[in-house]
């Protein structure tokens, strides 16, 4: 097993006996030392070492410490910089914190203070690097893969929804990453610092819900035995992400509806409600129109959700997306995984293009987990896909040829215009306006389709 790095400690200071002193205090302690005279002396070291913090002197010739201090705060922000002044002054002090400095010291050095100082910078240091490479982490697992011109539109929306405080409704198949676009305006909003908070309503007892968005007082039902702070409260400030938010109970939602009209909401069983400041997106994978048509959502909450609505395209309707997302998931899985690099060969990916994809780009990303997995080679190939992978082939929907018992040829136009509008149906989820949209028909013409030729998802889907 390898050893841990000792801390690389940077002592930049003009005066020999100083930089002597710091070595013999720090070295003891055991901690690496490495050392410059001059500002110029430690821009060049800079570029071959990394140190973990830096102790700078703020008195030196050609270029003092202040100067210098900015020009290493501007090249890499999360090193610490301590800064040693034989002059101190508060307004040294201050300039040096407003540069960017972790801490400032004066001389003579004190032993005790100067270990203190420097464990302080050093964790200082190891923190930011941490947060630094979980908000890395964070951005890739949470990135928008695609260049198609539907995923550039899509992109734009979200450009000119992001600064506005306005709800968002995202809406678009199982998969196609609903989720990722509301974290995406969240991110880029003037409330990024603040809590995201994502409520999936599907996964939530109706009787549970509005507990679970608006929080309840204790005893305000069976099974309350404590007080509840709810999903609107905990995103105060931020934004709260309704996933299916066509599964949420009617009652939820004229509470939610309040809240976007007013910014109040009421814990179950309180005495009084309370003012939120909280942004609402919410998603969902079916027809609200159809939903409210179906007496089973309001359409005023429509109303007020559909200010910025936002479509995610399909992974069917952006096929030169694949290629770009294969490569993400393959480099990804990799690595998270800790495999030795592994490519995915032309002949795959063009296979894995002619895919139907029903669950869209989150079935992707778990075939191509599978496949990095499960390939021993380092290259993916065509060959590699499992047989399961084709039994919903992406091009065009095959459809009957003949029609059985059709005596005319009415008849066979009709047996043929159902099995086209079924086919279409099942391509899109059974979801109506998006097939409407596909097949260039109205809306209406549909439904009227779906009447004539006595068209159910129980019976035909």
């Amino acid at each position: 097993m390898a050893s841990r790095r000792k801390p690389l400690v940077l002592v930049v200071d003009d005066e020999s006996d100083i930089r002597t002193s710091l070595r013999m205090i720090l070295e003891y302690e055991g901690y690496v030392l490495a050392e410059a005279s001059s500002g110029e002396q430690t821009l060049d070291r800079l570029e071959t070492e990394r140190p973990d913090v830096v102790l700078l002197d703020i008195k030196m010739p050609r270029m003092d410490g202040l100067e210098l201090l900015a020009r290493i705060k501007q090249s890499d922000p999360a090193l610490p910089v301590v800064v040693i002044s034989g002059h101190g002054t508060i307004a040294t002090a201050v300039e040096a914190t407003r540069l960017g400095a972790f801490d400032f010291m004066e001389k003579p050095l004190e032993r005790d203070r100067v270990l203190l100082v420097v464990r302080n910078a050093l964790e200082s240091g190891r923190l930011e690097r941490e947060n630094r490479d979980l908000k890395l982490t964070f951005e890739e697992r949470f990135k928008l893969i695609g260049s198609s011109a539907a995923m550039k539109a899509v992109q734009d929306q979200i450009a000119l929804a992001a600064p506005t405080k306005a709800s968002v409704l995202v809406t678009g198949e199982s998969g196609t990453g609903k989720e990722l676009v509301a974290r995406a305006i969240h991110r880029n909003s003037a409330r990024a610092a603040e809590a995201f908070v994502r409520v999936n309503c599907a996964a939530i007892p109706e009787e549970l819900i509005e507990s679970e968005l608006f929080g309840h007082e204790k005893g305000s039902f069976t099974g309350a035995v404590r007080e509840q702070t709810g999903k609107f409260a905990q995103a105060d400030g931020g934004t709260i992400f309704l996933d299916e938010i066509a599964d949420m109970s009617s009652r939820a939602q004229s509470k939610v509806l309040r809240a976007l009209q007013d910014g109040e909401i009421e814990p179950v069983g309180a005495a009084k409600s309370f003012v939120v400041d909280v942004r609402v997106i919410a998603a969902t994978n079916k027809n609200l129109e159809d939903e409210i048509a179906q007496g089973r959502f309001r359409e005023d909450l429509f109303f007020r959700l559909n200010v910025l609505p936002i479509r995610l395209p399909s992974l069917r309707e952006r096929r030169e997306d694949v290629a770009p997302l294969v490569a993400w998931f393959a480099e990804s899985f990799c690595r998270e995984h800790g495999l030795k690099p592994k490519t995915v060969a032309a002949d795959a990916i063009e296979a894995l293009s002619r895919l139907r994809w029903r669950g869209n780009v989150r079935e992707l990303r778990n075939a191509i987990e599978r496949l990095v997995i499960m390939t021993p080679g380092s290259t993916v190939r065509a060959s590699d896909l499992p047989a399961s992978l084709d039994q919903a082939p992406t091009t065009e929907t095959s459809m009957p040829l003949s029609a059985p018992g059709a005596a005319t040829l009415q008849e066979f136009k009709d047996s043929a215009e159902r099995a086209f509008i079924i086919a279409k149906l099942a391509e899109h989820d059974w979801n109506v306006a998006a097939t409407a949209k596909a097949i260039d028909t109205p809306r209406s013409n549909l439904y009227k389709k779906l009447e004539t030729y006595g068209i159910r998802r129980e019976t035909d889907g």
